[in-house]
């Protein structure tokens, strides 16, 4: 199966690879395309985007971004790799202005409700493209002038 759909910007995640074992998608943005097109020469045309070091018959391990942050010289009492969700999390919600249960779900966080989440079958695919977008774009903008800065999302 074929993940990456760059014509229809979507990351189709099935189930298996999943720790609640339900298919997932992620919406791509713009940056993430190009990203993803950008590297293609250097990694190949294999089944991995990041394939492992050692081998390309699996994708690059959790840890190796913490390795990369090591090497970058950040200490990792000041950042792990999981820690870039939970700022993600704080930004998208205090900076950006996006809801809470969108957010969660394009963490693939299961989310109480109070109807139970047996009926909750929400996946905020419309909003997650948006905010996916906005938050590239806000990336973006962050690398430009080298600090975080408030955001207008374009309406």
């Amino acid at each position: 199966m074929v993940e990456l759909d760059l014509e229809n910007a979507l990351w189709s995640i099935p189930a298996p690879k999943m720790k609640m074992k339900q298919a997932f998608f992620v919406p791509l943005s713009r940056q993430a395309i190009q990203i993803i097109k950008d590297i293609q020469p250097l990694t190949g045309s294999g089944e991995y985007v990041f394939p492992s070091y050692r081998t390309h018959e699996r994708c690059m391990s959790n840890n190796a971004v913490n390795v990369a942050l090591l090497i970058m010289g950040f200490e990792k009492e000041f950042i792990v790799g999981h820690g870039f969700r939970a700022m993600a999390r704080t930004m998208l919600h205090e900076v950006l202005k996006f809801q809470p249960d969108v957010i969660e779900a394009q963490l693939a966080h299961a989310v109480p409700d109070r109807l139970g989440s047996a009926y909750n079958r929400c996946t905020h695919i419309d909003d997650r493209t948006i905010m996916m977008q906005t938050w590239a774009d806000y990336l973006d903008k962050i690398k430009a002038v080298g600090k975080v800065i408030e955001f207008k999302q374009a309406a």
